[in-house]
């Protein structure tokens, strides 16, 4: 078993640079460059079936090291510049209401001052995210044989449902400070105002009023479940779902 332990560290090993160097648009699975090795190592060990091989333990340790991967990959490209303000699918545009105000701002050419608003929130959301990593390696520390085996053996979003109910809340109120700060220090108040200032100047436009923080974190954890999702789709979907039946036999073997 000894043995085992050292190959399964390998694995890990394999997992974290594989992950870590791999392009955040290359679709492979965070278990895909480790799948051969961990096959290797049920070959290698003598009688090695999975179930034979490796521990309820030291499969749940892989599937920790899997998912800090994996949130340290999620957290680090949300968290990059532009990690909000260039995807299209997690760009935070201004509250509804907002909107509103931003098409008045456009008739008469001011857009461009709703805009600078509405990239000054995606910043503050780039800076947030990056706080959002350590707590989910708390959550993975804390994580029970039960929920690893709900995990391997759920549907295809357990993971990230998994997360949504545990760090949501959490989450939000390590947000929120963080969020306020940089809306204040990159201006966005004083932008938001001077906008305000513009559209109340045009007659007869109804009030609106937004919350600029709520949005923004609310809008922030949506994209961070959003790539957890994906990430654990490739998991699930790619060449690595090999892997994935192996450690859910091996969980099934010992249950």
């Amino acid at each position: 078993m000894a043995y085992v332990a050292v190959r399964v560290g390998a694995i890990a090993l394999a997992l974290t640079v594989g992950a870590v160097a791999a392009s955040p648009a290359s679709a492979q699975g965070l278990l895909d460059k480790g799948k051969s090795l961990l096959q290797d190592v049920l070959k290698e060990v003598p009688g090695g079936s999975g179930a034979a091989a490796l521990s309820d333990g030291e499969i749940g340790d892989g599937l920790r090291e899997a998912l800090r991967v994996g949130t340290e990959r999620v957290t680090s490209t949300l968290g990059a510049v532009n990690g909000f303000n260039d995807d299209g699918e997690v760009h935070i545009p201004l509250p509804e209401s907002l909107q509103t105000v931003q098409k008045a701002l456009a008739k008469i050419g001011l857009s461009s001052v709703a805009d600078d608003l509405e990239l000054r929130m995606n910043r503050a959301a780039e800076a947030a995210v990056p706080e959002a990593k350590e707590m989910f390696w708390q959550a993975i520390s804390e994580m029970t044989l039960e929920d690893v085996r709900g995990i391997l053996n759920g549907p295809q979003d357990a993971a990230t449902k998994f997360f949504q109910g545990k760090m949501t809340a959490p989450l939000t109120e390590r947000f929120t400070p963080i969020v306020e700060d940089q809306l204040a220090e990159a201006g966005a108040v004083q932008a938001f105002d001077g906008m305000m200032g513009d559209y109340k100047a045009i007659p007869f436009v109804p009030d609106v009023k937004a919350d600029l923080t709520e949005h923004v974190v609310a809008k922030a954890l949506d994209g961070v479940f959003l790539f957890l999702g994906r990430e654990e789709a490739a998991i699930r979907e790619n060449p690595a779902k090999r892997t994935t039946d192996i450690l859910k036999k091996v969980f099934g073997a010992a249950a």
